[in-house]
């Protein structure tokens, strides 16, 4: 019997010649795929939506106000990177199948409700319908995690409770039922995704640099990565209790600089020559810049919105779209290399950053022009993504593999 040449091979799970409503089409197979695709469609289209609806340019648009925006940009858009990266990571962890096929479909089916549900039918129904889907997301986590083992990552399981918990209390808030700010759980959560992007990327990012930076040696230190994430943890409890600056700020300065003095000891200066690296050394660098913005706002020196958007827009957003390219190029089975397409994205996105910053701290003049260019840049960036990466996703790896 003739051997199946491995470029034509199915992988298990997969079906040949499945429809994308089919479970064994390429793009249920492993959790990067549709969440990515789906993070990035919304990322570009709902700010042009809220802008425009901010701006009054909008019939009708009234219900996409500032509570949408903050909420959405988080519990939609970031919360899905997060659970498409870590469905990923966590195969690879344990070596146990994270949702793929049918229950994957689901779950992404349910964030996509939640996304039509908070935008077209605010109320109850629909909260509960956003709601539900990180601890629905979570537990199967969770299941592969104690199944293999890996007590080392299961604190991943507990920022994500922490998310869903938040996302309650917004609902709770915006609703009604709680006297609480929707603020305040939205600051939270871009605090406790503000803390995974630097568990991970103190993991992660030394040894990219080294694997991938010709002449590099980071220098990875756990303990100094843990001081980063203990006066993260400290300063952001600080800001949402209200604490007085005289408190806050040196919490958020010392933040600051133990996550910058762990950038340096990375050699971000070995990676100027390679997108896929920069973006990374780049995005982190906007933790501490948005720390140390925060220590000012605490002393009442800048407005709260430069620091929350160093951290969002600056940090994150960098962040996802650096990891999203290169975890997307790596599990399809293409070379860890970024073209034009994507230093377009990550230049876009640091772009965006800056004009963000300057609407929020800079004259009052200038606020909506700036508004209006970093939405700009926010939007190409992700639409350059879904245009460049979505074939990649759509389709099965290019070297036969299964994921």
């Amino acid at each position: 019997m003739a051997l199946t040449p491995i470029s034509e091979a199915t992988p298990p799970g997969m079906t040949k010649g499945a429809a994308p409503w089919q479970s064994g089409h390429p793009v249920w197979q492993l959790g990067y795929r549709p969440f990515y695709l789906l993070a990035a469609v919304f990322a570009a289209i709902a700010i042009p939506l809220w802008l425009a609806s901010y701006l009054g340019w909008l019939p009708g648009g009234a219900r996409l106000g500032l509570g949408w925006h903050m909420h959405e940009m988080v519990f939609g858009f970031a919360v899905a990177v997060v659970v498409g990266f870590l469905y990923t990571a966590g195969r690879n962890w344990t070596g146990l199948p994270t949702p793929h096929g049918a229950p994957l479909m689901a779950l992404a089916g349910l964030w996509l409700a939640g996304r039509v549900a908070m935008a077209c039918f605010p109320g109850a129904a629909a909260a509960l319908v956003d709601w539900l889907f990180l601890p629905l997301a979570t537990y199967p986590l969770y299941r592969v995690l104690r199944r293999s083992g890996n007590t080392r990552n299961l604190f991943l399981v507990g920022l994500l409770a922490l998310l869903a918990l938040a996302n309650g209390l917004y609902h709770a808030g915006a609703q009604g039922a709680l006297a609480l700010p929707p603020m305040l759980p939205v600051q939270a959560a871009i605090f406790i995704i503000v803390l995974i992007e630097s568990v991970i990327g103190a993991r992660v990012i030394p040894m990219f640099t080294r694997n991938g930076a010709p002449g590099s040696a980071p220098a990875a230190s756990p303990k100094r990565a843990l001081a980063a994430v203990a006066c993260m943890a400290a300063a952001a409890i600080a800001w949402l209790a209200g604490a007085p600056g005289a408190l806050t700020a040196p919490l958020a300065f010392c933040a600051a600089g133990v996550s910058l003095a762990n950038l340096l000891a990375w050699q971000p200066q070995r990676t100027l020559r390679v997108p896929l690296l920069w973006i990374l050394h780049l995005s982190y660098a906007w933790i501490g810049i948005g720390f140390a913005l925060l220590g000012l706002a605490s002393l009442g020196l800048l407005p709260a919105s430069a620091a929350l958007h160093a951290l969002t827009v600056g940090s994150m957003a960098g962040l996802i779209i650096g990891m999203m390219t290169r975890t997307t190029l790596g599990h399809t089975g293409r070379p860890l290399k970024a073209g034009r397409a994507e230093a377009g994205m990550y230049w876009l996105i640091q772009l965006g950053a800056l004009a963000r910053l300057l609407a929020a701290a800079g004259p009052a003049s200038l606020y909506v022009p700036a508004l209006l260019a970093a939405g700009l840049c926010w939007s190409l960036a992700f639409a350059g993504f879904v245009l460049a990466y979505a074939p990649y996703l759509w389709r099965a790896r290019v070297d036969g593999r299964e994921g």
